[in-house]
């Protein structure tokens, strides 16, 4: 169900009548740019037979620029006169809404009017004016003379991509040792720790695993399960100190 709305009804009330009148849209575009005081112009009503409506802008408003245009002898046109139209059978209200979203009635409509410049040179070079604007193309294509070759172009890599991939190089690079020297710096190593996963053996001696792997069968044994699952130790024969197991027959 749709939230109610209350309407202020002041205006009917005080019986007010309001016109409602058309104007153009560059009038209404000149009339956002008055000054603090809010005043556009001034209405003349004379009665010649009828009553004749006229609207005439404010001569800051029609200076030169209030359009944009280049041309410093264009201005808007300045007088505007009212045709008016009957009302009859129709039943119009003018309603407005506050900053605190009140909405109010501000009356009925009495009076219906189209506000019309007057055709002179002024407005002849204004609907010209328009008229270009509405017609020039958004997108213009343009012939190049030569290849345009300070863009952005996409690369296969970049610097500092290359740059890391030089460096892991350099340093995963291994060259194999003479035997000897892998040997001496393996059981340097496991004199500080009994037991080593290869990755750790890798790090420590800079050789690659498939040539390390080839030493530690001959001089290690393998540990696929039990608390040191996945390490290297060295065989019995190897080693500098004696496994728990060993302690434990020497002691019995």
């Amino acid at each position: 169900m749709a939230e109610k709305t209350e309407v202020n009804l002041t205006g009917v009330k005080q019986s007010k009548g309001v016109w409602l009148v058309k104007v153009p849209k560059y009038l209404s575009q000149q009339w956002d740019k008055a000054s603090e005081k809010g005043e556009v112009g001034k209405i003349t009503i004379r009665k010649v037979f009828r009553y004749v409506v006229c609207f005439s802008l404010n001569a800051d408003l029609s200076a030169v620029g209030t359009v944009g245009e280049k041309d410093g002898s264009l201005q808007v046109p300045r007088d505007h006169p009212f045709t008016m139209h009957t009302v009859a059978g129709q039943t119009m209200a003018v309603f407005s809404q506050s900053n605190t979203d009140e909405i109010s009635l501000e009356g009925m409509v009495v009076h219906r009017a189209e506000c019309r410049p007057v055709v002179n040179d002024n407005y002849m070079k204004l609907k010209k004016l328009q008229i270009e604007r509405s017609t020039k193309p958004q997108r213009l294509s343009q012939q190049l003379e030569k290849a345009v070759t300070n863009i952005f172009k996409p690369v296969a890599n970049h610097d500092f991509n290359v740059e890391y991939e030089k460096k892991k190089k350099l340093e995963g690079k291994m060259v194999r040792a003479e035997r000897q020297v892998v040997l001496d710096m393996v059981f340097s190593a496991f004199e500080k720790h009994q037991y080593y996963n290869i990755k750790d053996l890798v790090d420590i001696t800079r050789q690659p695993v498939t040539y390390l792997k080839e030493i530690m069968r001959e001089i290690g044994t393998y540990n696929s399960k039990g608390a040191h699952k996945s390490t290297w130790e060295l065989k019995p024969e190897y080693r500098h100190y004696q496994s728990a197991e060993e302690e434990e027959m020497e002691t019995t």
